[in-house]
This record gives C-alpha cells, sequence and structure tokens, in this order.
C-alpha cells in the first residue's frame, strides 16, 4: 500500500468515526430535547364537562409529550384571574371577559379558539309573556350578567331596535338566579347563551324574542400566558392542536358528545344534544377576520360602558400559533 493511501484509508477511518460521534450526539440531543419535553407541566384551567372531557371522550388525551396539571373552575371568571396572576398556563374564556382582563393590563394572549352560531347567544322570556320581539323589550326589566355578554347583547339589543339603552332597566344576575327570576316573574327576559337556552326551551317552555345574530362574534378563545408562550410554546402549541382536533370530531359525534358530558354536567342530554347541534362550535384561526370583528365588539362595549376605555385588540392576540393549531 501506498503511503498516499495509507493517508486516504486513515483519513476514511477517521471520517467514519466521525460521523458514528455526530450520528451518537444528534440521538443524545434528540432524546435529551424529549426527555426536557416530558417534564413539561402544563397548567390548564377547565370548567367541569369543558376542555379535559373533550380531550378525553375524542381519545386526544393519550401519550402527551409533557403533563398537564388541571385546575376546575365554576366559571371562566375565576379562570382568567388564576391567569393573571400566573398559577395557570392555558385556560378559556368569552372574547368579551377576555378583553376586560387584556385591557385592565393582564399579561395574556388569545391564541386560539372557537367560533359557535350567533343565534346561540340569545334573549328568552316565559311562554306566556306579551313580549314578541325586541320591539317590545322597552321599559321592560331585562336580566344578563354584568360587563358580560348578558349586558352586550341586551344593549346591542335595545340599540337595533332604536332605542337608547336606558329604556329598559338592566338586572345583573347569574345564569341560576336569572333563570329563578324569569320564571318567578321578577324580570321580564334573560339574555343568556347555550346550553341554557335549550334547557329553557325544552324543559321550562321559554321563546327566544331576540339573537346575537350580526350582534356578538360568539367566539370563545383559547387564552395563554405571556410566560407560557415564550416557556411552553410546543406543548402549548400541541395542548391547542389536540383542543383543535377534538372539538371537529364532535361536531361528527354529537350524540356521543352529548351523553359523556351530560355525565359530567348532570345536565339532561337532550338539552346538551341540542344546544351541541345548535352551536356547531368549530376551531377558528386568529386572522383578519376574527381581528376585525373582535375589535368591532370592543367598540360596542366600549360605547355601551362595559370597557372604560377604547382598546385596540390587535395586542391581545397572538396569531404565532396558527400553523400549530392547523387551523390556517
Amino acid at each position: 500500500m501506498t503511503t498516499t493511501e495509507t493517508i486516504s484509508a486513515s483519513l476514511l477511518k477517521a471520517l467514519r468515526r466521525l460521523r458514528s460521534i455526530a450520528v451518537a450526539a444528534t440521538a443524545c440531543v434528540v432524546a435529551t430535547s424529549a426527555f426536557a419535553q416530558s417534564q413539561v407541566t402544563l397548567r390548564v384551567g377547565d370548567q367541569k364537562g369543558g376542555n379535559r372531557s373533550l380531550l378525553e371522550i375524542a381519545g386526544l388525551a393519550k401519550d402527551l409529550p409533557y403533563k398537564i396539571e388541571w385546575s376546575e373552575f365554576p366559571a371562566a371568571a375565576p379562570i382568567l384571574e388564576a391567569l393573571n396572576a400566573g398559577a395557570l398556563d392555558v385556560g378559556y374564556t368569552g372574547d368579551l371577559s377576555f378583553l376586560t382582563v387584556f385591557a385592565a393590563g393582564a399579561p395574556i394572549k388569545a391564541i386560539g379558539g372557537t367560533r359557535s352560531d350567533a343565534h346561540t347567544q340569545a334573549i328568552v322570556v316565559r311562554k306566556d309573556s306579551p313580549i314578541r320581539s325586541a320591539a317590545d323589550l322597552k321599559g321592560r326589566k331585562l336580566a344578563g350578567t354584568r360587563g358580560g355578554w348578558g349586558q352586550f347583547l341586551i344593549s346591542a339589543t335595545l340599540e337595533k331596535a332604536g332605542y337608547k339603552l336606558d329604556d329598559a332597566t338592566f338586572v345583573a344576575l347569574g345564569p341560576v338566579d336569572a333563570k329563578t327570576a324569569l320564571l318567578a316573574g321578577s324580570v321580564d327576559a334573560w339574555a343568556v347563551w347555550e346550553p341554557y337556552i335549550s334547557y329553557a326551551e325544552l324543559k321550562d317552555n321559554a321563546r327566544v324574542v331576540a339573537d346575537g345574530e350580526g350582534l356578538t362574534p360568539t367566539i370563545t378563545f383559547v387564552v395563554a400566558t405571556d410566560a407560557a408562550i415564550a416557556t411552553k410554546r410546543a406543548a402549548v402549541a400541541d395542548f391547542l392542536q389536540r383542543l383543535n382536533k377534538a372539538r371537529l370530531w364532535s361536531l361528527d359525534h354529537n350524540a356521543e358528545y352529548a351523553r359523556s358530558t351530560a355525565e359530567l354536567t348532570k345536565l339532561p342530554e337532550d338539552v346538551l344534544a341540542r344546544a351541541y347541534a345548535a352551536q356547531r362550535t368549530s376551531p377558528i384561526a386568529i386572522d383578519d377576520t376574527v381581528q376585525r370583528e373582535f375589535q368591532q365588539a370592543a367598540d360596542r362595549a366600549t360605547r355601551y360602558g362595559l370597557i372604560g376605555r377604547q382598546v385596540d385588540v390587535g395586542p391581545a392576540l397572538d396569531r404565532s400559533f396558527n400553523a400549530a393549531s392547523g387551523t390556517n
């Protein structure tokens, strides 16, 4: 073997060794990365019969490359409080509630969400009520959630009917108390959402006299803290993608979804099946359409006095998860 051949053979062996080392190093990095990812804990706020049960019934809560620490809350407001305090990484809430907290300086962003049919926010009355349309709401006592979509829908409905906001009396009540007050005759109408609408119609013989068509975006946002977006991005993106897949699954499995949620919430299965069919809740991307509709709603909310100042919703929306969520 010539000196040149010897050098070539030695060089070839060296290159092979380097390649083996590189492959081993790459495998080590991948394994380390996967191990690190498995140690991430995503703290998620939920409500009974909410996202956790949806993921589980859709079969998407298995084989997670991270851990989820679920916390159950009675409503969206305390979820937002926990996000603001840094006690949660991810949660979900209606768009107006989210905007109110964001406008107050909470370090949170909307990273995804769902849209429901706007008819599933509505004003209902008793079966024997003389109220037949929005035109009959003048001078009446109208119940709804203060600062939320109940008060917003009442204000928007009165405005659309050509009335001033003080042409009716707003009564601030949560869903349980408002339902009782309506049935007792203490209030004349109730602004609410699903599944309360379906329950009112199916079980209490209530009637819908106005709805949110053309007035509300009817969006529920998935919200994450700025800290989670910065430090747990991969886990947050995967969680959002699973939620969107589960939501699409629910559209094709309405009966199964309603049956499962009924067992958890103790709400009647027929009410939930009707509500889900009416809502047709579907995943959305955070895009120009969402920003435009959200801004219009924010401007209305400011005009109605629900928000203390004008808010630019752009900084509240994070579009960087659209690709990972499968909605772009």
